[in-house]
């Protein structure tokens, strides 16, 4: 008898430590330790990257409500107004669209610069997007990492909360984070009389030389706003024509 009890506490305590150590997709502590090291490794490769040193081409399409639109821009830094519209709706833009995309501009730069200030120690939406202590392991091959986690935006509104999940592919060869999503698992109001049904946002970066910039950007959103009004939008900008401006190459 006390021979068998002795075999279950030694079976209890074997079983115990394999649970306690294994995380996500039959990793353990120490491995997802090293896991979310990679990860780590990877947001600061983007925070190192200045984007302000690469001039760039956007191709945005957006549809709300059945209001298609799109337009095609250009930055470039070494310039005094960096920014440049260049097509919009298919054609060269009117002086007086040329004149507010100006002033959006302007006006967007004042805000970054606040929003600057406010958040001292927050340099790049990654930071926010990904919460690192939830992070655990989908899948790991040859290729990719694919991690996944909690996410909690600000803008979205506290009811948000618990309510939003991210994934990520990390991309072994050149080492970063090459792809980013984000859906709702319910949905969420993110402001009076507003609710968000479904939501899905898709970050997809480029390795360039050492650096990481974005490469797409995609966004569904449906719901309701003030009860009888439909949300029903998406949009799509691409990234292309990268070309560093800075002295020396990154």
């Amino acid at each position: 008898m006390k021979k068998k009890y002795c075999l279950l506490l030694v079976f209890l305590f074997v079983i115990f430590n394999v649970s306690a150590a294994v995380n996500g997709a039959g990793v353990n502590t120490i491995e997802l330790a090293s896991l979310k090291e990679l990860i780590s490794r990877a947001i600061i490769k983007v925070e190192k990257t200045d984007k302000s040193l690469w001039s760039y081409k956007i191709s945005r399409n957006e549809n709300e409500e059945g209001d298609i639109s799109s337009s095609i821009e250009q930055y470039s830094p070494q310039t005094s107004e960096p920014w440049a519209l260049k097509q919009i709706n298919g054609q060269a833009p009117t002086k007086k669209q040329l004149e507010k995309f100006v002033k959006n501009k302007q006006e967007q730069r004042n805000t970054d610069k606040k929003e600057k200030q406010q958040e001292e120690n927050i340099q790049i939406p990654l930071r926010k997007l990904i919460n690192s202590e939830s992070l655990y392991l989908v899948s790991n091959d040859e290729q990719h990492i694919v991690m996944a986690f909690n996410v909690y935006i600000k803008k979205l509104g506290k009811d948000s909360f618990g309510k939003l999940q991210g994934k990520l592919f990390y991309q072994k060869e050149q080492q970063f984070i090459e792809k980013i999503s984000i859906w709702n698992n319910a949905e969420f109001s993110p402001m009076f009389t507003a609710n968000i049904t479904d939501l899905e946002l898709t970050f997809i970066f480029v390795h360039i030389n050492g650096a990481v910039l974005v490469k797409r950007n995609e966004m569904m959103m449906k719901g309701s706003f003030a009860y009888f009004t439909e949300i029903n939008e998406t949009s799509l900008d691409n990234y292309s024509e990268y070309l560093y401006q800075g002295k020396q190459i990154p």
